[in-house]
């Protein structure tokens, strides 16, 4: 599946309404985030079943500030709406793969015990 734009108003319903989503935080501007970009969209390319958005944080300031971007590139991963994976900096593409085989195979039945473990502090 090729990279898809999100804003403002595609931003929260992408991520709820679909299974496994992607986000790249990046601006045109910055040299990591041009190198990491024909990863990205490579990658994408070999999973149809994955979601892969990016926003770009100059045109979409609200949402990088709603998510609290402070370097980028900054890349999330959504399971069933919930965030799975946050990390700024720029992957390989061997690393980047591997990340979304990872995120693929989560089981998302432990992932919801331990938010809750962490939430009621047992």
């Amino acid at each position: 599946m090729s990279t898809t734009n999100l804003t403002t108003e595609s931003f929260e319903k992408t991520v709820t309404d679909n299974d496994i989503v992607f986000v790249d935080f990046w601006a045109s501007w910055c040299g990591p985030c041009r190198m990491f970009a024909p990863v990205y969209d490579k990658v994408s390319a070999q999973h149809e079943d994955v979601v892969f958005g990016k926003v770009d944080t100059e045109a979409e300031q609200a949402i990088a500030a709603a998510a609290q971007i402070s370097s980028i590139p900054t890349l999330m991963a959504f399971r069933e709406g919930i965030m799975v994976f946050r990390q700024a900096g720029a992957l390989g593409e061997k690393d980047f793969a591997g990340l979304v085989d990872a995120v693929k195979g989560l089981d998302m039945d432990e992932v919801r015990a331990e938010i809750a473990k962490q939430e009621t502090g047992k």
